[in-house]
């Protein structure tokens, strides 16, 4: 039997290899297979692009983006997040064809079959990338964790629920107030 090798690792060279119509993303030079959004992740998803892209073009703060698109965080980690901020002041990492550094803000809708990975692998590559904020939005719970990357990924989030009374505020997008009511 021929001996595997454990060290090996794909690059962003390989991952331009794989067919198009396939969503996938590279996370520490592994590839993870990224399955279609459901109806429900698609209009949260939708929701809080559209509630961003309003406050960001009103402000004129920067751009936002949606999946897929990739961001290419090193040679070894390509992700697709559903939601991203990318503020005028790193307006430089936006190129014509992906997105090439990390994001200010990124919005994860959670999915059975990825809330996992997002919540551990991809929160952890965020942090050490230099994400300064990850929403991490639960559909079932109707809830969103607001984690501030820049104090680390083990500082626990700020949680926000809906129907209560507080709205989701941002650190990354000062003024921004959003009631969950209009996510969920």
């Amino acid at each position: 039997m021929p001996e595997v090798n454990p060290h090996l690792k794909f690059n962003y060279e390989d991952y331009c290899l794989l067919p198009e119509d396939r969503r996938v993303e590279l996370i520490g030079g592994d590839f993870y297979l990224v399955p279609s959004p459901s109806v429900i992740h698609q209009r949260i998803a939708a929701n809080i692009e559209d509630i961003l892209r309003g406050y960001v073009r009103e402000n004129q703060l920067g751009e936002v983006f949606y999946a897929p698109l990739d961001v290419v965080l090193s040679p070894h980690d390509v992700v697709q997040p559903d939601v991203m901020f990318i503020s005028n002041g790193r307006r430089g990492i936006v190129t014509d064809a992906n997105i090439q550094g990390a994001p200010d803000l990124v919005v994860e809708v959670l999915s059975p079959s990825t809330g996992e990975r997002d919540r551990t692998l991809k929160k952890k590559l965020y942090a050490r990338s230099g994400v300064r904020e990850l929403w991490l939005v639960n559909a079932a719970s109707q809830t969103v964790e607001v984690y501030n990357l820049e104090t680390g990924e083990e500082a626990p989030p700020a949680l926000y629920v809906r129907s209560g009374k507080t709205p989701l505020l941002s650190g990354v997008l000062s003024g921004l107030a959003v009631d969950l009511d209009r996510v969920f």
